[in-house]
């Protein structure tokens, strides 16, 4: 079963997502909360394996409280609840260690198996939403800082976990990471887990931001869509 925490300021979007996963045999609420500010107790009380978590709301948005919780020990996978248009929130949740997004016109299939898919520790964002959000820190005042730190943190890794960080970055799955670096797939998986234990990242996703800051692509290969973990 997996334990979904709901934080969302309106009362009907929570209900009706506490209906509709009602509906999944797997899937079980186990608390709501109307404001960031609750997310920490709750999380600490019901030990849920994935929140909801809304944007904006009133006193703590959902930016903020994502921030707070992965930075803490064993935190449950965060899913953004937001609309497109909001890149810049995005990006910034997925710096935070959010598993990715969901639009709230998201049809209720589509939501029930990206909680699954966070919950098996996959994040649900294609390569081509990546790259377009990537993409929206390029010319930002704040680059080259980024660059400098990123390439540093990419500088303690080994060569070949490098290349497999860099592949990562292009949007690539697991089995096209081993064909074009001539790897077992159960190798690539192994090297993505060492990259995020030594820089300290929640998923692979994050990975890509930083290869991202440390070397913006000029002209990159074409996102390829559905490419998973």
């Amino acid at each position: 079963m997996i334990r979904v925490l709901l934080v969302d300021d309106d009362a009907i979007v929570r209900a009706g997502l506490r209906l509709m996963l009602g509906g999944a045999p797997d899937v079980e609420v186990v608390a709501e909360a109307a404001d960031g500010r609750e997310v920490a107790a709750l999380v600490a009380t019901h030990r849920p394996d994935v929140v909801l978590m809304d944007i904006r709301m009133p006193d703590v948005d959902g930016l903020t409280a994502t921030e707070a919780l992965r930075a803490g020990p064993d935190a449950p996978e965060v899913l953004v609840l937001t609309t497109f248009h909001t890149d810049g929130h995005v990006l910034r949740a997925l710096r935070a260690g959010a598993a990715g997004f969901l639009l709230k016109d998201t049809p209720p299939r589509e939501i029930v198996a990206a909680i699954r898919t966070v919950a098996a520790g996959d994040p649900v964002l294609s390569p081509a939403v990546t790259r377009r959000l990537i993409q929206r820190v390029t010319g930002d005042p704040g680059q080259d800082d980024r660059a400098t730190a990123a390439r540093s943190r990419l500088a303690l890794l080994g060569e070949r976990e490098r290349e497999v960080a860099g592949a990562v970055g292009r949007g690539l799955s697991n089995a096209e990471i081993a064909r074009r670096l001539h790897l077992a797939v159960p190798t690539v998986k192994t090297h993505v887990s060492r990259i995020l234990t030594r820089l300290g990242l929640n998923n692979r996703v994050q990975i890509a931001l930083l290869v991202h800051d440390a070397d913006p692509p000029r002209d990159a290969d074409p996102p390829r869509d559905g490419a998973a973990g």
